[in-house]
């Protein structure tokens, strides 16, 4: 499953880096995003380590091999999705609403999240 998010910004980049910084701390998901991971190699873990380096966002290396979502690209619409290594429950699906909610609260952004099957 992909929980598909819509930002509504701005700031709209500030908003995917926060979505990217959550996602680390959350191996049950790999992530990809409209606007900066799309173009990294999906299999050299120095370049992901260095991408997420740069933005100020420590991944250990291990997270680097899971990070990057290998199903290609799907965004459509969207900005940003989490793609669940397998079926969420209820409550880790309400836990990343409310990580989203607190995460970008503070940057003033609105989002939607559509969540699909692969």
């Amino acid at each position: 499953m992909k929980s598909y998010i819509k930002i509504y910004g701005p700031p709209v980049l500030k908003s995917i880096r926060v979505l990217e910084k959550l996602a680390v701390k959350m191996p049950e998901v790999c992530i990809m995003d409209s606007v900066l991971i799309r173009d990294l190699p999906k299999n050299l873990a120095s370049d992901i380590g260095g991408y997420f380096s740069a933005a100020g966002i420590h991944v250990p290396i291990e997270r680097c091999e899971s990070i990057i979502s290998k199903s290609g690209e799907s965004l459509g619409e969207y900005d940003f999705f989490f793609e669940w290594s397998k079926k969420p429950s209820s409550a880790q699906f309400n836990d990343l609403i409310e990580k989203i909610d607190d995460a970008l609260a503070p940057l003033g952004s609105g989002y939607t999240i559509t969540t699909k099957p692969r």
